[in-house]
Parts: C-alpha cells; structure tokens; sequence
C-alpha cells in the first residue's frame, strides 16, 4: 500500500512538471523578445488565433448538428452506417485534409480547371474563385475533420431524451423544427457544449493545418519563436498564455452547464421508431448527410490511395518501414507506460481511504488538454535543466560530458506523449474499474488477500478489456501526434507523422501518400470502438 501511495503522488507531480515548467521559466528569464513580439505580431497572432477558433467552432456546430437530430429521430437510407461513417473525419489529419483541398481548389486544379473548360473562362480575371490558403479556408478544413466531436455527444444526447418530450410537443402543435429548437436543443446544450469545447481546444492546438495555410496563430509563435528566435522564455510566456486559454475554455463550458440537470430520459422498452422522411426532405436529408460524409473523409481518402497507386514508383519503401519501425518502437512503449500510470493510480484511488485520493489521478489527466507544441516547451524546459544536472554530476564525479542524453533523444518524445496520453489510459482503466462490484474487494481480503495479492488475482483479470482498449488508444494516438513530435524529435529521426507533414509541407503529399493512408486507417480504430461504445451504452438505456 505504502508503495502504491508515493508511487501515485510521485508519478502525478512528474506528470504536471513540464505545465510548472512552463509558468515557471515564464516568469523569469528576459523580456526582449517577448517584448518585441508583443508590440509586432503577437496582437495579430491572438485575434487570428481567436477567429480560427470562432469559426471553426461554428462550422463544426454547422455541419455537426443537422446530421446528429437526424439520424437520432428519422429514418435515412443507409442510416445504420452514415451514424458510424460520419464519426471517421477525425482519423483524417487537418493538414492532409487541407493539402488535399488546397490541391482541387487551385487554379490548376481539377475544380477551377472544370469551371473554365465549361464556361470558356481563359484567366483569373474572367472568374472569382476564393481562396482556400486563407484563415477561412483553415477554419472550413479544420471543421470537416472536428465536426464529429460535436456530432458524436450531440446525437448521444438526442437519442437520450425522452420520446415523451417530443409527443407531448407534436400533440400540442409543434412543428418537427418547433420541437427542435424549443425542447432537443436546449436539453442536448450540455453535450453540445462539451463538444464544441473539445473542437476549440483541438484548433488552438493545430500546428499542421493552420502552418500549410500560413495562417499565425499563437501555437506557430510557439513553435516559430523557439527554432527561429531560438527563445524558450518568450516561446514558454506564449505557451503560458495558451495554458491560460485552454483553462478558460475548460471552466467557461463547466460554468455554462453548473445548474442544468437531465432527470428524464427514454426508458420506453421498446427502441426507439424513427420517423421515415418523405418526399424532397429525404432527398435534403440524404444527400446533406453522405455528401458531409464524402466531402469530409471519402473522397480525400480516395485521393490518398489515387496518389499511393500513381505514385508507388518513387516511395522508399526502405524510409516507409524504418519510419514505421520508429512510430511503433515510440508508441508502443508510450502506451505500456501510460498503461503502468493508470492502472496505479486507479488501484490507489480505490484502495486509499484519505481525503485526498482521487488529486493523483486528477493531476495526472491535465496532460490531455495541453496543445502538443505547448507541453513540447514543457518537456524541453524540464529535460533541458535535468541534462545540465546530469553533466553537473558526471563533471564531478569525472566521467566526462555526457551531453543531452534526455533532451536531445527519443526519451523526449516519449516524455511528452506519456504526459499527454496518460489522461486516455487512465480513463479507459477507470471505466473498467469502477464495473468490479466492491463487494470482491471485502471477499479478496476475508480470503487474507493483501492489496496486491487482490489487484493481481481478482481486479486485473476483471479489467483486461479495458487494459487492452487502453494501450491500443494510446499506441493510435501517439502515432498521430505531430506537434510534440516535430519539436523533440532527435536530429535524423523520422516518424510517420513527421514524414508525412514534411512532404505535405513541401507540397510533395503524393510521395508520402502511403504513409498517409496508414496514418488515417490506423485512426479508424480508436473511432469505430468509441462509436460502438455509445451504440451500446444507448441501447442499455433504452432496456
């Protein structure tokens, strides 16, 4: 027991190290540059930084939304799989997604190339096409591939509420949109919010997106500010501002639903019947919610394989495994040691009688919340000053300059993707936890079980499940992560996130095409499992 509480406490304050990093170094250090790039840029930074957020927000409540009303209430051909196919936008990366648009929508792209061969149009000046290389043009591919977060709680949140709402409704006049805007909506805000939520924390995170579309925001200050300037105090004061950000994002969509409570819910024990759509709405609806679903994920995906198929002549294969060997080695190891995290810090939750119990594993799951490029000044600031400890102590001691043996290695990168993922392990493991009836916990110890004798022999064969569902999300998402990866990668270390982004970037995607195509279906995973869940959490609630 003793081992499990200073192993819960010691592991949680490693964890939130590099966020006290980051205030800290903020705090000191000189002002010059940060002083400059306030009285430059940075104003323009934060106001693009908040319209990006703004408008992609409201896309994504846009596109999100419709689909999610109908397919919880009425009957759409193909129904039962537009309400999983429209979750996969998010296995698509942003960046990938926007060279892909940036690519059609061109002047010499097939779209404008189309326009001008029906309508006879010669030149640019014949025409006005928009242009998607622009902060609205971010915010539209940034929504096609967020949109989900809002579409998956809100449809969850609709087919929650009960039939009994929306017949009292119909029988005292309401039209079906009445009934929309007056009694599903204002229950499914709480869900919405959180949604929308997530979406404005993953945009103010995005390096990859807003980078192709030269659009500064404050994470390319982040990132501009530390290989350009070469200045971690003013990138960690940005990154200070970012925390403060997020924080606010964090408390403003808990204030908005602190007093909203939902005590009715559908327990009819028969499933819900949905309404069959007729007529020029079922065509709307229909062609709405697949034409979201090909814009968003099937088409582009199609456009990968077109580019892997055309161009497999010029990939190397010898790079593709080696970057894939790589993402593996990092990620596998990541996932086993978020694995270690979460299953000690919820056996310690639930073995522990103090108060203060459950702070570990709180402390423990801000990481998820903090940008990739943000936590990257983190883990650098912290690994920088325990390698010149390091070489103060070999000096000493005479063994020589061992040099930067955690900040210049993959140890880096792993750092960074245990502080970030650890949040994902610990919710799965708890999920599965808190199923274990305590009632096996008083059994274990009349048996003269110890703690450890009952979390190896009753609690962890109960929780496999959750265990493997832990390392599997935590592998998935740390083969994605590119922001974190691309500032603590090690010189002359590829992995599959950075390969393709650096393709992307030098507008080469075809050439890591392959790797891209592995990238999204490696993303399907993590979705198609989350998607089932709620299916089957849905389905238990209406028995």
């Amino acid at each position: 027991m003793r081992f499990l509480q200073m192993g819960s406490w010691f592991v949680s304050f490693l964890i939130i190290l590099p966020l006290l990093a980051i205030f800290y170094t903020a705090l000191g250090g000189e002002n010059d540059v940060f002083i400059h790039l306030t009285s430059t840029v940075l104003g323009t930074y934060a106001l693009n930084t908040v319209t990006l957020i703004l408008g992609t927000v409201f896309l994504s409540l846009l596109m999100g939304l419709p689909p999610a009303w109908l397919l919880a209430n009425y009957a759409i051909p193909g129904g039962s799989v537009l309400q999983w196919a429209l979750v996969l936008p998010l296995a698509m990366p942003g960046y990938i997604a926007g060279y892909i648009y940036t690519d059609w929508f061109d002047f010499a792209g097939p779209i404008q190339s189309l326009l001008r061969d029906l309508f006879g149009w010669q030149s640019p000046l014949d025409y006005a096409f928009p242009d998607l290389r622009t902060l609205p043009g971010a915010s539209f591919v940034l929504a096609l591939v967020l949109y989900p977060y809002v579409y998956l709680l809100a449809r969850a949140a609709f087919m929650e509420q009960s039939l009994a709402l929306s017949q009292s409704a119909r029988l005292l006049g309401c039209t079906p949109m009445q009934s929309f805007w007056r009694i599903s909506l204002p229950l499914a805000r709480p869900a919405i919010a959180v949604g929308a939520s997530l979406v404005a924390m993953e945009t103010l995170g995005d390096f990859g997106t807003v980078s192709y579309f030269a659009v500064s925001t404050l994470t390319t200050a982040v990132y501009d500010t530390w290989l350009g300037y070469s200045n971690l105090h003013a990138a960690a004061k940005i990154s200070a501002i970012m925390l403060g950000v997020i924080f606010l994002l964090i408390s403003a969509e808990r204030h908005s639903r602190r007093k909203q409570a939902l005590f009715s819910q559908n327990v009819s024990p028969d499933k819900i019947v949905k309404t069959p759509l007729q007529g020029r709405y079922k065509i709307l609806a229909t062609l709405g919610c697949w034409g979201l679903f090909v814009m968003a994920f099937l088409a582009p995906l199609l456009q990968l394989i077109s580019y892997s198929w055309d161009y497999h002549d010029v990939h190397s294969m010898a790079d593709f495994f080696q970057y894939t060997l790589n993402s593996v080695y990092v990620s596998g190891i990541a996932a086993i040691v978020t694995l270690f995290i979460a299953l000690m810090l919820n056996f310690y939750l639930r073995t522990s009688k103090t108060g203060l119990n459950s702070l570990p594993l709180r402390l423990a799951s801000l990481g998820y919340a903090v940008p990739g490029t943000v936590l990257a000044i983190g883990v650098l600031i912290f690994l920088s000053k325990a390698d010149h400890l390091i070489n103060d102590i070999a000096n000493e001691m005479g063994w020589g300059t061992p040099g930067l043996v955690l900040s210049g290695s993959v140890f880096a990168m792993l750092a960074a993707f245990v502080v970030r993922f650890s949040a994902v392990a610990i919710g799965s493991v708890e999920s599965s936890l808190s199923k274990v009836s305590p009632s096996l916990d008083m059994a274990a110890r009349t048996m003269g079980c110890n703690v450890y004798q009952m979390l190896l022999r009753v609690h962890f064969p109960l929780i496999r499940r959750g265990a493997l569902i832990a390392i599997l999300l935590v592998f998935i998402e740390s083969m994605k992560e590119l922001n974190a990866a691309l500032l603590l990668r090690p010189f002359n270390f590829e992995n599959l996130a950075t390969y393709v982004f650096n393709y992307a970037s030098d507008e080469h995607l075809e050439y890591a095409a392959l790797p891209a195509v592995v990238l999204v279906f490696v993303g399907l995973i993590p979705l198609i499992m989350i998607n089932r869940s709620l299916e089957k959490s849905v389905e238990k609630r209406q028995i």
